[in-house]
């Protein structure tokens, strides 16, 4: 295993950081008027289930020792009927939450490869 101050996870500032970031990116999505019906009807512990699993999943695949025990990308998103434009709407505002923590370039661009490693088992339509 790599040296844990080179892991993204340590670079991105651990987990406060990740967690700060779920708490930016969240809020973005449900507001948003083409995503923010992924979030209607969710009472206040399914939000606050989805924002840990966030957490834990950024966490895991940055390499931070936090396990994600969450379902697969595929499993979780099944029958959403998630399409392109929602896909990229999201990955919008996951770049600008990205910038409004001015993660450098680098790590930004880490951070959205593993993301799009999953628009296969996301986006259905």
């Amino acid at each position: 295993m790599a040296d844990e101050s080179t892991t993204l996870y340590a670079r991105l500032g651990g987990y406060d950081a990740i967690a700060a970031v779920a708490d930016n990116l969240l809020p973005r999505l449900a507001s948003d008027p083409q995503l923010g019906r992924f979030w209607q009807h969710r009472g206040n512990d399914g939000l606050r289930r989805e924002r840990q699993l966030l957490i834990d999943f950024l966490c895991a695949k940055s390499g931070g020792s936090l396990y994600y025990t969450g379902r697969d990308m595929f499993t979780s998103h099944q029958g959403m009927r998630i399409s392109t434009t929602d896909w990229d709407a999201f990955i919008g505002h996951l770049n600008a939450t990205l910038e409004a923590f001015q993660v450098p370039e680098q790590e930004k661009q880490e951070v959205l490869a593993f993301i799009n490693s999953t628009k296969a088992d996301i986006v259905e339509v």
